[in-house]
């Protein structure tokens, strides 16, 4: 690979889209990121979602017009041309067969959720490890200031994590996948891996998420629907309650993209694909809680 990284994009019907190509390409911005520029892409987008089919035209003319990128016809066209891939669109169901056509040995980010079925996701695994195509998935909001740093020390031990934040549901996306993604991420990023069993409770503001891990450990996610916005933790530890708000400066896209561009360097992902896996696992089984009354869920 080249000391500049052509990237290819796939789905342009996010702001992520524009916010990435902002940070890559104008040198002059504060939190530019350097080594890599938007080369190519396909729109994509998806007739299922309404935040999808209603913004894909407006994002695809910015990147045109703004950053010059590249279109073509399809992801068969657009891998030849490009060395990594960020795969970006917003209706996550539809990232099993993009990334079945794109898995041809180059580095895939694959921008939240990773997947919205666990079958989904088991099968972008084995495409991966079929294909030998690196590949990472997460939130923004693992990487944000306030939260990647909430725990400096490693010898510190985490006991309990409760992680929160804006949770609107939305009529045409499955449930927790469109912004509970973020608070999981955030909760399995202090966790870890392990969680066996799911419930959930839900109020007209509020929904509560709690998992209980295999070695007796607790994890809970809250999601509002009130006016406040902020995301956030509380970490307990062996040493001491932590807790932060994830802070706007610098911004979450910037942290993230100064991660996945050491991705496409190396081709190893900072987080591992079981803690992938088992997120979308976790917020499936919460889904499956709330149409059992929110009886606990075993993950499987």
């Amino acid at each position: 690979m080249s000391d500049l990284i052509r990237i290819g994009m796939i789905g342009l019907d996010t702001s992520h889209c524009a916010a990435f190509a902002g940070i890559l390409h104008d040198s002059e911005q504060p939190w530019h990121v350097a080594g890599g520029q938007i080369v190519a892409a396909v729109p994509g987008g998806s007739e299922a979602f309404s935040l999808s089919r209603n913004r894909v035209a407006g994002f695809t003319a910015e990147l045109r017009a703004q950053y010059g990128v590249r279109l073509v016809d399809d992801i068969e066209t657009l891998v030849v041309q490009v060395d990594a891939i960020l795969l970006e669109s917003v209706d996550g169901r539809q990232h099993l067969e993009q990334f079945r056509r794109a898995a041809v040995g180059k580095p895939v980010f694959i921008d939240k959720p990773f997947a919205t079925t666990t079958a989904e996701a088991r099968e972008i695994i084995r495409i991966a490890e079929h294909t030998g195509t690196p590949l990472m998935s997460c939130s923004s909001l693992r990487y944000a200031a306030g939260i990647d740093n909430l725990i400096s020390d490693p010898a510190e031990k985490v006991q309990s994590c409760e992680a929160f934040g804006p949770m609107p549901i939305l009529e045409d996306y499955p449930g927790l996948f469109w912004y509970g993604i973020h608070s999981a991420e955030m909760l399995f990023a202090f966790m870890g891996t392990g969680c066996a069993r799911v419930r959930r409770m839900s109020t007209r503001d509020i929904e509560i998420v709690i998992g209980e891990w295999r070695d007796g450990q607790a994890g809970v996610m809250r999601g509002t629907r009130l006016e406040q916005n902020d995301f956030g933790c509380v970490v307990h530890t062996n040493a001491g309650t932590r807790l932060a708000l994830a802070a706007q400066t610098p911004p979450h896209y910037y942290t993230l993209l100064t991660q996945v561009m050491a991705f496409f360097r190396s081709g190893i992902s900072p987080v591992p694909i079981e803690e992938t896996f088992e997120i979308v696992s976790f917020l499936e089984a919460a889904e499956r809680s709330q149409l059992e009354a929110g009886l606990a869920v075993n993950i499987g």
